[in-house]
């Protein structure tokens, strides 16, 4: 690549003093405490998240597009922007996952839904060098130093199911690296691995043994760019190293992970995953893991975390367990690298209160299925049935969300109630509005935007609401507490203003009579083990610790 806790055993035996003393150590202790499995991963496109100044512009992608299937000017340099002002951080984010910013085809499609452009990332022409609509590499690299600056981690997009649609100006590769037919059916394993997603997207041969040469395009492109000679020299030395072979899947292996050995990104978001043989993703997790460890011996630094693979099973929920079943066979990707499946599960169950989602993520996270990670979400990218869709309930999807067990991803915009319907737009085109950051001051926005934030920043504090175990204290109001290790909180929510509530507290909690309200930065008192409340707020964020 060219481009340069149960809380302690005993709970204060000692005075008052000592116990708070001890509390604020252990909340000390919760914050530099980060798990991939409970982790706030907001994730969000590039091309519509914020615009900044960026040294590089697409040129030629000038023909008139449907509604939001163009270039709209997010950039790289944007989302830095946004770190730099804190935005993330306030939100509680763990990790920042971005579409694919490898360069994409140059022209525009228009299969159904309107003329198109590669705005989205998934479109790959070259896994080799960054979209020009999004920036440059020296702008990745800043975004992905200013992200681990502020303690935030980056988890990358990998596409390597497919190519880009054929144009006429962006040609397929040869038939020994894609296929072009048949369509998917879907009704079993072959059916749903190697054949083609959907019309004029070329299918990597990810399965195939077979040694191949490199696409005639490909070279063509990097000679036209002078940097011919320089990647040729670094696909000898990868599978010299390595001892791969020089399959279709191997090259692209060798491209995304030269992102990992050269900035140290954090992770991968593999897309498409279930169409795809399982192997190859095996393989992408150890060469990603190796390139992991090298970039960190190479800057002599130690990672906070090993380096975390989430997959793209489409339909996937945890209610089946571990495995996705294609009819006529059953994977576990589990086996083959995978850390995390996205939960596709989880926007349905949001339908229900508060008390069904929380004890069955519980039940099914800490008891059924302890041995797996899921990435539950409200709103997504593709996925034209979200929860709440006309944006009606902002602070029950936070809620939800922000305090379910397990890992969770936020969508760009889901903290501000931005719109998944647009008048004009076709399809997904819908998911993938601009940010609406001018609406962030309205008064109705900006009091969403602090219950998130608030969520958040509780959420990332407190290792106990997406590792611990939970249990319901009270239905009216509803009251809930989470232990982990060290960690205690108690969490009421959807509360009357100004209602006098009184909460039994959990009896190992008993003796403790101090507790922290981080959502109004207030203090309450318990005596006799129940904490009586009286707030103005609609959630109170309990835990026995200083602010």
């Amino acid at each position: 690549m060219k481009y340069p806790s149960i809380l302690f055993s005993v709970i204060c035996g000692l005075s008052l003093i000592s116990c708070q003393s001890s509390l604020k150590s252990s909340e000390a202790n919760s914050k530099d405490t980060f798990s991939w499995k409970s982790a706030n991963i907001y994730f969000l496109l590039t091309d519509r998240f914020h615009t900044a100044e960026s040294d590089t512009t697409r040129v030629g992608a000038d023909k008139e597009t449907a509604i939001l299937r163009g270039f709209e000017g997010g950039n790289i340099k944007g989302v830095t922007q946004k770190i730099k002002e804190g935005y993330f951080q306030k939100l509680g984010v763990d990790a920042i996952w971005t579409t694919p910013l490898v360069r994409q085809i140059d022209d525009a499609t228009d299969e159904g839904t309107g003329v198109t452009y590669g705005y989205h990332g998934y479109w790959t022409k070259d896994w080799t060098s960054i979209e020009p609509s999004f920036g440059t590499y020296d702008e990745l690299k800043e975004f992905v130093e200013t992200a681990h600056e502020a303690g935030i981690k980056v988890v990358m997009d990998a596409v390597l199911n497919h190519t880009g649609p054929v144009t006429d100006i962006d040609p397929t590769f040869t038939e020994s690296w894609v296929r072009e037919t048949p369509p998917c059916d879907f009704k079993d394993y072959q059916g749903t691995v190697e054949c083609t997603l959907v019309a004029n997207l070329p299918d990597i041969k990810t399965e195939s043994t077979q040694e191949v040469e490199l696409p005639q395009t490909l070279l063509d492109f990097w000679e036209s760019e002078n940097r011919l000679e320089q990647e040729i020299a670094e696909l000898d030395t990868f599978f010299n190293k390595t001892g791969l072979k020089r399959t279709p899947r191997n090259y692209i292996i060798k491209w995304l992970t030269d992102y990992v050995r050269e900035l140290g990104i954090d992770g991968f978001r593999v897309d498409t995953t279930k169409h795809v043989d399982e192997e190859s993703w095996a393989v992408l997790k150890q060469e990603a893991e190796r390139a992991f460890e090298e970039y960190h011996q190479n800057n002599n630094s130690i990672p906070s975390a090993p380096f975390y693979m989430v997959g793209e099973v489409y339909f996937y929920g945890i209610n089946g367990g571990p495995e996705y079943n294609f009819g006529d066979k059953k994977v576990n990707y589990f086996d083959y690298g995978f850390d995390a499946l996205i939960n596709f599960d989880f926007k349905t169950d949001a339908t229900n209160d508060y008390e069904f989602v929380f004890h069955k993520y519980d039940s099914l996270l800490n008891q059924a299925h302890n041995n797996i990670s899921i990435l539950s979400y409200i709103s997504s990218h593709d996925d034209s049935q979200p929860f709440d869709i006309e944006r009606k309930e902002p602070m029950k999807s936070a809620n939800m969300l922000l305090l379910a067990p397990g890992g969770v991803q936020m969508y760009y915009g889901d903290e501000t109630a931005r719109p998944l319907v647009v008048e004009g737009a076709v399809g997904d085109a819908n998911l993938r509005s601009n940010m609406n950051w001018s609406s962030i001051e309205n008064p109705e926005t900006k009091q969403i935007l602090t219950h998130w934030q608030k969520l958040g920043q509780f959420r990332k504090s407190h290792p106990a609401i997406g590792l611990g175990s939970h249990k319901m204290l009270q239905t009216e109001p509803y009251f809930f507490s989470r232990t982990y290790e060290s960690d205690a909180v108690i969490v009421g929510l959807d509360l009357i203003q100004d209602q006098e509530i009184d909460i039994q507290i959990p009896t190992q909690w008993s003796s403790i009579e101090k507790w922290y309200d981080a959502y109004s930065n207030r203090w309450f008192t318990a005596q006799n083990g129940i904490i009586h409340l009286k707030t103005n707020q609609s959630t109170v964020l309990l835990s026995p610790e200083f602010p």
